[in-house]
């Protein structure tokens, strides 16, 4: 992977497939043989983005990209039971689907999902758009995680060849005015950096306070939390960054698959790697009150 930048993980067909914010027109499908995983790369070709977003924060994104590389930005992946991958694309806000076998396309998705979250208050902040991506099993509906200033939830819906709000795409809006405390006295705002479907649950990974939150699909409400953070946090296991690194998810029955973004930076321990941890689950499940 480019600089280990891992930024989204997917259970497809029993097998984990990542992708990186650095890499336009790669997937990688994780070999978990060995204790120490290879990234298996799948090249595809993405057509050229349309984007409702926007000119300064498209014209901030592509800047960026001189920079750092990564033009789309691809900020979390998901996929159906047919085997198609589903990629959102911070810069531009939108998704990019790549089946199985033949072309990746670009979903036409509502043009009135952006207008309604930015009257929420998301979508506003370069760099704080969207973070994560969850699809159900038959494609016909996709979840969206607005990553900050403001976060939140939205949601679209399959009617036949055409992507459609329904009532509402804004699942949920949330402002500012709590925030994370994090090293140096600073603060970090709340945010979302991925999004799971598991037993019919949207799980959220948030990242500036290291937990995991179940919600309902119907209006994101949250339920209950759990938090990684005595792990995440040892000493030897901490980034000389600022802000948070785990950005991917996936909740199961057994447990979850948390995945962190170095950003080309290393751990305290050295190690340089993107690292995934494999957190069992509670005790009493996923579904416990």
């Amino acid at each position: 992977m480019v600089g280990g930048n891992l930024s989204g993980l997917a259970v497809c067909n029993g097998r984990l497939w990542t992708v990186s914010d650095r890499d336009d027109n790669v997937l990688y499908r994780l070999d978990t043989a060995q204790t120490v995983w290879a990234a298996e790369a799948q090249s595809f070709e993405a057509p050229a983005p349309q984007s409702v977003l926007p000119l300064n924060l498209r014209s901030l994104a592509n800047m960026s990209s001189v920079v750092r590389g990564g033009s789309l930005d691809f900020e979390g992946i998901s996929c159906d039971t047919a085997g198609n991958r589903y990629l959102v694309s911070e810069a531009y806000g939108t998704v990019l689907k790549v089946p199985a076998s033949g072309v990746a396309s670009w979903l036409a998705l509502p043009d009135e999902m952006t207008a309604q979250a930015r009257d929420k208050g998301m979508l506003h902040h370069f760099n704080a758009i969207f973070e994560g991506i969850a699809v159900d099993p038959a494609g016909r509906r996709i979840w969206l995680a607005a990553e900050r200033e403001d976060r939140g939830l939205l949601v679209v819906r399959r009617e036949g060849d055409d992507w459609r709000c329904g009532q509402s795409c804004v699942l949920l809006a949330e402002s500012q005015e709590a925030a994370a405390p994090s090293k140096g006295g600073q603060t970090n705002k709340r945010d979302y950096s991925d999004v799971s479907l598991y037993n019919g649950k949207l799980f959220t990974l948030e990242r500036s306070v290291y937990r995991v939150c179940r919600r309902t699909l119907e209006t994101g409400r949250l339920e209950r939390c759990w938090s990684f953070g005595a792990e995440a946090t040892k000493p030897s296991r901490r980034y000389d960054q600022r802000y948070g690194l785990t950005e991917a998810l996936v909740v199961d029955e057994t447990g979850a698959w948390i995945g962190t973004d170095n950003n080309f930076g290393a751990r305290a321990d050295g190690e340089k790697r993107p690292v995934v941890w494999r957190f069992a689950a509670p005790k009493a499940g996923w579904s416990a009150p």
